[in-house]
């Protein structure tokens, strides 16, 4: 068991609420007016354009930050007034982390694990991470993901109630960024509440249960994956090549069309894709290699940011 309080299924409770929080660097706000809570035994994602306050955020959290305004609660203990007692629960996995490089994988865990009184087993994090081949070897010689590996190995061995991962797979290749997913999920089912720091779309939509979207400091939108999905403009996406030339002009709900090398890829609704394909089918036009698929988180997130404008 890495986590000191195991996940039950229809009980939930807020063991992370933020509350109105604010933080100002000069005179320039960071984070403004943000609120949201995390349920017990959830992956709570932050999504954002660099800059938009998401670590400042849950450094706020984490107790690393003090907060202009608003409330922070972890498990309705203060993240700075209570900061002994919220280290004992609470793991971090820092966007940018480093140890002195002559430190072996094994003299880190050990040491981690001498902060608390009741640690994980080291041991176990060390073999479910595939760190157990790496315990001899120095920091300084370890690769990106082992590295990563280590950090949230060290994010877990205090048997933390919560852990923060912020951007938790940066600079891995694909088949390590999925490995760690799995990882991710696994700590889930310990029982470990997770609130997850990503700009990885993919990563986001796979592994959260509701995700906060953060933009110029403040939550742009907070829903499911699929809830924050659904509200894309042009939600299903169809894509075919047509056997001769057509004509989309006044089909239903349709938001956007473009043409590349004779495929067309439209957006739109389900109303959309049933009209184009009556009309395909009146003007006797075969859709070659035809596709239908839901948009995607990084449409949603495009949206709800205006990167896209």
């Amino acid at each position: 068991m890495w986590g000191g309080c195991a996940f039950r299924e229809g009980f939930r409770m807020a063991v992370v609420e933020v509350s109105g929080l604010r933080k100002s660097y000069g005179d320039r706000t960071v984070v403004d007016g943000v609120s949201f809570g995390v349920e017990e035994g959830e992956i709570f994602g932050i999504l954002g354009p660099n800059g938009a306050g998401k670590t400042t955020t849950v450094e706020c959290v984490e107790g690393l930050r003090v907060p202009d305004g608003g409330k922070v609660r972890v498990a309705g203990l203060d993240p700075v007034a209570d900061r002994a007692e919220v280290s004992q629960l609470l793991g971090a996995q820092l966007q940018e982390s480093e140890l002195q490089g002559k430190l072996t994988v094994r003299e880190a865990l050990e040491l981690y694990a001498a902060f608390y009184p009741r640690p994980a087993d080291w041991r176990v994090l060390a073999e479910r991470l595939g760190l157990n081949e790496h315990l001899d070897r120095r920091f300084g010689q370890l690769s990106g993901g082992q590295k990563q590996r280590l950090f949230i190995a060290l994010a877990l061995v205090g048997n933390p109630r919560v852990v923060v991962l912020d951007e938790l797979t940066t600079g891995l290749d694909p088949r390590a960024r999925r490995e760690t997913w799995e990882i991710v999920e696994d700590i889930r089912r310990q029982g470990v509440t997770v609130l997850l720091v990503t700009h990885f779309m993919e990563e986001a939509q796979r592994l959260c249960d509701r995700i906060a979207v953060i933009d110029k400091g403040r939550i742009t939108a907070l829903d499911t994956p699929r809830g924050l999905i659904s509200r894309t403009a042009g939600a299903t996406v169809m894509s075919f090549t047509p056997s001769a030339p057509v004509d989309l002009e006044g089909v239903p709900q349709l938001v956007s069309v473009e043409e590349q090398e004779g495929r067309i890829t439209l957006r739109g609704t389900d109303e959309t894709v049933t009209a184009v394909l009556s009309l395909l089918a009146r003007q006797r036009i075969t859709a070659l290699q035809l596709r239908v698929t839901d948009a995607t988180l990084d449409d949603a997130f495009l949206d709800l940011t205006g990167a896209a404008k």
